[in-house]
Order: structure tokens, then C-alpha cells, then sequence
């Protein structure tokens, strides 16, 4: 039986901040990490590609206010760094 994945675990190395930061950092990569779960069947960051992460970003945050999205698109920054990878996203925000 395996265990479940440790996200607080997967991004030890790169957070940082208040607890307050970090906390919230952790809230929503689990959130992203489940979403994205239930869509393709993904269980750890180590098999998403870009397109999974921009689905996210585009789809799932497509209602929220600008803030919301910008905190998500620094997590999602948090993920990639922890990945090694060299993905960008750019914030949209309806002015």
C-alpha cells in the first residue's frame, strides 16, 4: 500500500515567508494537486506537464477576483521552481 503524497513535504525546500504565507502556499498547491487529480488522474506534481498547471490557472480560477488568481499564480511559481522547471504563466487580470 502506498502512502499518500507530502505536499508540505514536496515544497519544504522552497518555502518561505510568514507561516501565515506558508500555510497558504500549502492550501492551495493540496487544492491544485487535488483538481488537477480529479481531472487526469495525477496523483504528484512529478507527472503534470504545463497544461495541466495552465488548465488550472485558466479554468478552474476563471471566476475569482485578480488576487485570488495572483496568490495561485505564486504558488503554481513555488511548484514549478520545486519541479526545475522553466514554465511561465502571465497573470491575467480584467482591468
Amino acid at each position: 500500500m502506498s502512502k499518500p503524497f507530502d505536499m508540505e513535504l514536496f515544497l519544504a525546500g522552497v518555502l518561505t515567508g510568514s507561516h501565515a504565507t506558508r500555510q497558504r502556499h500549502l492550501r492551495q498547491a493540496k487544492l491544485i494537486q487535488t483538481e488537477i487529480s480529479e481531472r487526469w488522474q495525477l496523483e504528484t506534481p512529478w507527472a503534470w506537464q504545463r497544461k495541466h498547471v495552465t488548465w488550472f490557472l485558466e479554468h478552474r480560477l476563471a471566476g475569482r477576483c485578480a488576487a485570488t488568481r495572483y496568490y495561485y499564480l505564486l504558488t503554481v511559481q513555488l511548484l514549478a521552481r520545486r519541479l526545475g522547471k522553466a514554465w511561465v504563466f502571465k497573470c491575467q487580470t480584467k482591468v
